[in-house]
Order: structure tokens, then C-alpha cells, then sequence
């Protein structure tokens, strides 16, 4: 078997909405689906393998069982799996907050930082999110605002449309807004920061928690500056199209638009994971064939070579 089915760990939250219960049956139950973590090795939420011998195995232990050379050469030296990647629908905004980077996560949370990039699927004619500082201010600025009252007024409100690409690199002030559903694809790490939370009560009446001083500490309190757009442009290929969305230290991600059959290689170098955007089809190897739509994802071993995609289909290609 080269390719894995995996079924992702569905999250529920203050402010989760209700689009993804409809693509995941398995959230029968649940109140409203935040995020679906659809590859994951994480302990916060792991994803299962759906297919073949291994099927009802988390990720980990099916790429324990192959070996950590099934994630490529790319992640020798790399402990554990490297990547989540995520389907988040907030129906009302996230808090504000901030991530950190890997020398500060590891020094004082024994864990790895977080940098991410969200890929915009949906977005209401007025969604928007935070994206750092709308002019330079210090930390003590920083400080004295959110002790105040007054955080908003210096806070970078930006617009976003469906096709936006949002990188935010450790230390970005963010938070995403109601009405947009995005994929996003982050280092392996739980870690978040929150800074204001608008004084929501959660389901137990509790304020949630805050972490004020570490945000301080890690935030870029910088004027922010960000370019929405893809990285690199839409390039037609034989089956369909591919468009680079964002390359950096620790992912890359594509666009594959599939008109009919488009071919996909699987060097050494890295796994790959294919997130079903839009529409269905099949992707087969070596005789092997996964049907597949909306919301599935495939993991495929680095070393695997050449895949095919066939159908009318969206994926989301991320590759270390």
C-alpha cells in the first residue's frame, strides 16, 4: 500500500461554525466544527489512516511502522512529524494573539514554534482579519493598550477575498474573522498565545485563558506589511493547472486544479499531502486507486513516484 486515507480530528470551539459538518459525517454530535486537523501528527489531535492493512492506525504509528524515511530526506534530523495541516471555519472572529518561533518555543515550552500560511477558500463580502500593527508601536505600547482597552485602534484590519494567501511568519499579531473558511498549513505545534479574547464566556462560563506576558514578549510590534496574493503564478501543465502559493523554511504549498489526469511525482525528498479542496475524482499508483472528494486527504510517502489525480479537482499540494 503507497497510499493513505486519513480521517482527520474534528475541534469545536467558542467561536467554530457549522460548513465543515457537512463534509465530515463523523461530527455527529458535535455543536459546531472549528477546525479539522485532516494531517496530523500531533498529540492535540491525531489523524486516522481510513484504508488498507493499516486502516483504524493514527498517522504516527503507520509511519513509525514504515519508517521516518517514508517523510523524505528533507526531515532527516527533524524529530517527529513536521507539518499539520488544517480546514478552519470560524463563525465568529478568533481571539487576537501570536505564535512563537521555534528558539523561544523550545527554550520555554519544550516544543517547536509555529509558522503558518492560511489559504482563503470562502470569504463573506466583508471578512476580514488582523494581520499585525497598523503603525510601529513599542512593547510597552503594547502593554499599556491591552491593560486599557485601546488594543483595536492600533491593530491591522485587512480585507481578504477567496484565492488570498496569508503567510505569518512567528511573532504576527493575527486573529481570522468570521464568514471565511481557509486551509491552513502550520509547523507541527499547538502553541498559541492569546492577547484578547473580547471577553467571551465559554460553555463551562469561564473566561478563556490569556497569555499576555509571553505574547508581549514574542510579538513583532512592527508596522505590518503583507502581500495576499500567491507567490507564483498560475501555469498551466498537461491534466490542468498548478500555482505556487507559498514556499518558506519549513513548507511549500501548491494549488492543483485537475481538468481531467494530472500526474504527481513523489521524489526522496519528501512526503506529500493532497487536500481535496473542490470536486472529486480518484488518485491511484501501482494499481492502487483512493476515490476521493471534498475534504479528504491523502498522505503519500516520499519515494512513491508518479501518482495520478483523475477527476475534476482542487487540491492542496504541501510538501516540506
Amino acid at each position: 500500500m503507497k497510499l493513505f486515507s486519513v480521517k482527520p480530528a474534528l475541534k469545536q470551539t467558542i467561536w467554530g461554525g457549522k460548513k465543515l459538518m457537512n463534509t465530515y459525517p463523523h461530527s455527529l454530535g458535535m455543536s459546531n466544527v472549528a477546525e479539522a486537523w485532516v494531517l496530523s501528527c500531533h498529540k492535540d489531535g491525531e489523524s486516522y489512516v481510513r484504508n488498507g492493512e493499516f486502516a483504524g492506525k493514527t498517522l504516527s504509528e503507520v509511519i513509525d511502522i514504515l519508517g521516518h524515511e517514508c517523510l523524505g530526506t528533507r526531515a532527516a534530523g527533524l524529530q517527529g512529524f513536521p507539518l499539520l495541516v488544517k480546514l478552519i471555519d470560524p463563525r465568529d472572529k478568533l481571539s487576537i494573539q501570536v505564535h512563537p518561533d521555534d528558539d523561544y518555543a523550545k527554550k520555554y515550552e519544550n516544543d517547536n514554534g509555529k509558522t503558518e500560511a492560511w489559504y482563503v477558500l470562502d470569504a463573506a463580502e466583508d471578512a476580514s482579519i488582523v494581520y499585525g500593527f497598523n503603525r510601529d508601536i513599542t512593547k510597552e505600547e503594547f502593554r499599556d493598550r491591552i491593560k486599557n482597552g485601546t488594543l483595536c485602534e492600533v491593530l491591522n484590519v485587512v480585507k481578504v477575498n477567496k484565492g488570498d494567501v496569508i503567510f505569518l511568519p512567528p511573532g504576527t499579531i493575527h486573529a481570522i474573522g468570521g464568514g471565511i473558511l481557509l486551509a491552513e498549513v502550520q509547523q507541527s505545534s499547538n502553541l498559541t498565545y492569546r492577547v484578547y479574547d473580547y471577553d467571551r464566556i465559554d460553555r463551562n462560563g469561564c473566561k478563556r485563558e490569556l497569555h499576555i506576558d509571553k505574547a508581549i514578549e514574542v510579538a513583532d510590534t512592527s508596522k505590518a506589511e503583507g502581500r495576499f496574493k500567491p507567490q507564483g503564478k498560475r501555469k498551466p501543465c498537461e491534466g490542468g493547472n498548478k500555482t505556487l502559493l507559498k514556499k518558506c523554511k519549513y513548507f511549500t504549498m501548491r494549488l492543483l486544479e485537475v481538468d481531467n489526469r494530472l500526474d504527481i511525482v513523489s521524489n526522496e525528498e519528501t512526503f506529500i499531502s493532497l487536500l481535496v479542496l473542490e470536486g472529486s475524482g480518484a488518485i491511484g499508483c501501482d494499481g492502487e486507486v483512493l476515490p476521493v472528494k471534498e475534504g479528504d486527504c491523502v498522505f503519500i510517502p516520499a519515494g512513491t513516484g508518479k501518482t495520478v489525480a483523475a477527476g475534476k479537482l482542487k487540491m492542496l499540494k504541501t510538501t516540506i
